[in-house]
């Protein structure tokens, strides 16, 4: 075996194995020894691969991404009309922003671990470039309803609604499922955000 497809194998086989980690016990139980230990190669070794933990992480949390956005891909989207949205137009799009905001929360409740490596995991220096792109690739999504109700903003502006919408989606998220704080049972805290955002929604429809 060519040395390239031995360090690709290493490289999948870290990844494999940060995620069964990640998922099942949390980031904070992520170690570099363990790692090794459970692929079969010298410490050292994880660095020919990756320069750093953070490296490795972020391809996780990639996988993540990618694992949300097969859910929310699963999610029923109002179609864009060609021109001047009708009034139930706009309520469509309302209702596409609740379900893309329920799937979140019913993504977090059945991946608890992986969603919170998104955010737990705190780099030392930039985001790559590629994990950019991704992260942008996603907030299309909210974007794409938001259109139809505020086709006057630019796109620019659009896309920090979309964040903003989202901001406040992960907030409601975040501490009805913090163990911390008084937990929300699920049906509850579907009814919350259906509640919340519906009612942003309907305000951006409304101007």
């Amino acid at each position: 075996m060519r040395n390239d497809e031995r360090r690709e194998r290493l490289r999948t086989a870290l990844i494999d194995a940060a995620e069964a980690t990640i998922a099942a016990d949390g980031l904070s139980a992520l170690k570099a020894r363990d790692l090794a230990k459970n692929v079969g190669c010298a410490l050292g070794a994880i660095y020919t691969v990756f320069p750093d933990l953070d490296a490795l992480i972020l391809r996780v949390n990639l996988r993540t991404l990618a694992l949300f956005e097969r859910a929310i891909t699963a999610v029923p989207i109002a179609p864009e009309p060609e021109g001047n949205a009708t009034p139930a137009e706009r309520d469509a799009a309302v209702e596409t922003l609740v379900r893309l905001a329920v799937a979140y929360l019913h993504f977090a409740a059945g991946h608890p671990a992986r969603w919170r490596a998104l955010f737990q995991h705190r780099v030392t220096h930039a985001l790559p470039d590629w994990y950019l792109v991704e992260q942008v690739r996603l907030f299309r999504y909210i974007e794409a309803p938001l259109r139809v109700l505020r086709p006057d903003l630019r796109d620019r502006e659009r896309a920090l609604l979309a964040r903003s919408l989202f901001s406040a989606t992960h907030g409601l998220v975040s501490l009805g499922l913090d163990e911390k704080l008084m937990v929300l049972s699920e049906p509850v805290l579907r009814g919350q955000i259906e509640i919340v955002v519906g009612a942003l929604g309907r305000g951006l429809a409304g101007g």
